[in-house]
């Protein structure tokens, strides 16, 4: 369904400015606003800026740098803000009933969101509750002209049931051995992998636990995904993920790797990961399984549906809290790189 035309966009401030007077268009100089600016101008409709210190500006207009975030101000000031901007914007668009608004403000709009559909605006917030690495791949995306689905192109069923297919097809995992003698063919790109152990690792890794880890998929991750916070770019691959970081790095570069060395090292009651023994087991008990996925930009929402299906036990991230996890945070602690660097 095909939303209705925009009449006018919003865009919040940013802290990181020019340290000299400008345009507010030009004043504000992060990535994310930048984009913002450029997604704004590309719309062909009226644009503003939203000032914690001026309220509604016209892009035009001439502003001095100062060092105000709205967030951070007391609740009045905020509820005062939020009224004398909605008023601004009748006085110079004028009415807003029926008007078709699009904010791109992040928590500035919660200050005027409810203020704006009283007057009997449309409103919509088409990156609501995202953080900075979505909101990035989400003009990222629009700039190069694909359609950007709702709350920022989130994977559906249909792609997260593909891969879920995919990671638990056991009969196509392949050895450490003869996943290296691929060297690298077709993995120098983002994807998705799933790790499996075969009965007799299962049992080392009972263990270690001291709870029951049964043979089959055991973790599951991604490799290459934009950083959701930064909204950089990874240039990790799964060749490079597997290869450099599981079967031939150190625990301190692979969390995979550094729950495998604390539950062995319980196993074998050591003080230490034995790094030359855990790359011997894995090769011994271990199959691997890798898929890739070009659109990084959506590889972490993909991999979020992904582990909630799979529930791997060996994952402690973007999974339900359990006995099996609680032990293996612990034995991390005490086999990390922070135990022996303090």
């Amino acid at each position: 369904m095909s939303a209705a035309p925009t009449d006018l966009i919003l865009v919040a401030c940013v802290k990181q400015k020019l340290d000299h007077p400008a345009a507010a268009r030009d004043l504000y100089t992060s990535d994310l606003f930048c984009k913002e600016r450029e997604y704004a101008e590309r719309s062909g409709v009226p644009w503003f800026v939203l000032s914690a210190k001026h309220g509604l500006v016209d892009p035009a207009r001439e502003l001095e740098p100062y060092d105000l975030h709205l967030a951070k101000t007391p609740a009045a000031y905020r509820d005062s803000w939020g009224a004398l901007v909605v008023q601004h914007l009748e006085e110079v668009a004028s009415p807003l009933k029926g008007k078709a608004i699009e904010l791109h403000a992040g928590a500035y709009a919660d200050a005027i969101h409810d203020r704006l559909v009283e007057k009997g605006a449309q409103v919509s917030e088409p990156l609501h509750g995202l953080q900075l690495g979505p909101r990035l791949a989400w003009y990222r995306r629009t700039r190069a002209g694909a359609e950007p689905a709702s709350e920022a192109n989130r994977t559906d069923h249909t792609d997260a049931q593909h891969f879920i297919d995919g990671l638990t097809a056991s009969g196509r995992a392949q050895s450490p051995a003869e996943f290296l003698e691929r060297n690298g063919a077709g993995l120098r790109s983002p994807g998705l992998y799933s790790w499996w152990v075969d009965e007799d690792g299962a049992v080392d890794l009972a263990h270690g636990l001291g709870l029951d880890v049964r043979p089959g998929l055991i973790y599951a991750g991604l490799a290459g995904a934009t950083r959701s916070r930064s909204g950089l770019q990874s240039k990790n691959t799964l060749w490079g993920r597997i290869r450099g970081m599981h079967l031939g790095g150190r625990q301190e570069f692979s969390t995979f790797r550094l729950s495998l060395g604390s539950i062995l090292a319980s196993a074998r009651d050591a003080t230490d990961i034995d790094e030359d023994k855990l790359t011997a087991w894995m090769h011994q008990h271990l199959r691997v399984l890798a898929i890739p996925f070009e659109d990084a930009d959506t590889l972490g929402e993909l991999e979020s549906d992904v582990l909630r299906a799979l529930d791997p036990p060996l994952n402690l991230d973007k999974v339900v809290k359990n006995p099996l996890r609680a032990r293996l945070s612990a034995l991390r602690r005490q086999y990390g790189p922070k135990k022996r660097s303090g």
